[in-house]
């Protein structure tokens, strides 16, 4: 199910019964945002950005902007887009590098929301940047905590910093200090740390979380939030803002059936951006988070440069021309075709890949029978 599935099949209805018309009047507006209203209530959007969001919505939409449009069907869209991209944070907003190594990065969060994971996607993501990362294993309460996040730091690639069994053994913030200064002598330009959650908000895990913030004067404190539980989400978030304090949220399990208002509403409710997204179960499934880009895919307009950002990655360009002339020139072999399938499936998954072209939420039902071990099997 693509990220705020239903949302999106909800306003593009919405907007499909606009298109008829050659003027809006202002019942047509009326009914249009209070269909909007609906929607967003519906996929847990905190009911004051709601609000706010239908308000601007409705005021632009009667303005002069739309009656002057040959298709005011379009305007509408274009208006609902750019009200949504203000709610997600307008800019995107990239990673703050300290002036002087290492850059410390603190991890926080509620238990089960995907933070030691998230923790080897970031030190993998670095890794690709050519940052020299260490995670450090500050959540000593949880069983097993400190071992989990040694088997995601071999997944990754990176070291863990791990001087404590944990399980209830050893004292986080004199890790987290020990750490930074462990990073200094081994040269890691980046400190990922990784700390406890609990499963409710609570004073001791705010004291702690507070304590490890003092101590190692994190140039970046990341939020990780849960995108599936909705409106607990924003309570959490603006708990953890109050207690501890963050600069920005990192948004995991996106790609659950998440009824998404959480993301929503999360960087307005906070005044925090939204950093990064988690989209799925790999160490790869981790993109920086452009708020335009969320937009469009949940208007269903397409995310086509994610999609050419993916395809670079995985694409060699000098491959790439070498089949050109082949074609050109007759010599294109079963072997090539083989290359040319491997390096599609280098590029993550197709089914996702596909789902950022405009109008894929048309294609839904193809899309979901779509099987990636045919191309296995093509091969």
């Amino acid at each position: 199910m693509a990220t705020f599935g239903n949302l999106s099949d909800r306003l593009a209805e919405t907007f499909k019964n606009l298109r008829t018309k050659g003027k809006l009047s202002a019942s047509d507006v009326d009914g249009t945002v209070r269909e909007i209203r609906r929607a967003l209530l519906d996929a847990d959007v905190s009911l004051d950005v709601v609000k706010q969001f239908t308000a601007k919505v409705r005021e632009r939409a009667l303005g002069d902007e739309v009656n002057r449009a040959l298709n005011p069907a379009q305007q509408v869209v274009q208006i609902v887009n750019e009200e949504l991209v203000a709610i997600l944070g307008g800019q995107q907003r990239r990673l703050q590098f300290a002036k002087n190594p290492p850059t410390v990065i603190m991890l926080a969060g509620l238990q089960g929301a995907g933070k030691t994971t998230l923790a080897g996607k970031l030190a993998k993501w670095l890794v690709k940047d050519g940052h020299t990362p260490i995670l450090v294993a500050a959540d000593l309460q949880r069983p097993n905590a400190v071992k989990q996040l040694q088997v995601v730091g071999g997944q990754a690639g990176v070291p863990v910093f791990a001087p404590e069994p944990g399980n209830g053994v050893g004292d986080p913030v004199k890790v987290a200090k020990e750490a930074v200064k462990h990073a200094e002598r081994a040269l890691h330009d980046v400190v990922i740390i990784d700390t406890a959650g609990r499963l409710g908000v609570d004073a001791e895990l705010m004291r702690q979380a507070a304590n490890i913030r003092k101590a190692t004067n994190p140039d970046e404190v990341l939020f990780v939030v849960d995108a599936m539980i909705g409106q607990d989400a924003v309570t959490t978030a603006q708990a953890f803002l109050d207690g501890v304090g963050f600069t920005g949220v990192v948004l995991s399990k996106l790609d659950g059936d998440a009824r998404g208002g959480a993301a929503l509403s999360v960087a307005s409710v906070t005044g925090r951006p939204i950093i990064f997204a988690s989209t799925g179960e790999g160490l790869d499934d981790f993109e920086p988070f452009h708020p335009d880009r969320m937009a469009s895919r949940i208007l269903d307009l397409g995310d086509i440069l994610t999609l050419i950002e993916q395809a670079q990655s995985a694409f060699d360009e000098e491959e790439a021309m070498k089949v050109a002339e082949k074609f050109a020139t007759d010599t294109f072999t079963l072997e090539d075709f083989l290359a040319q399938m491997q390096q599609l499936r280098g590029a993550g998954s197709i089914k996702k890949m596909l789902g950022m072209l405009p109008g894929a939420g048309g294609i839904k039902q193809q899309l979901e029978n779509f099987d990636e071990r045919e191309i296995v099997h093509t091969e």
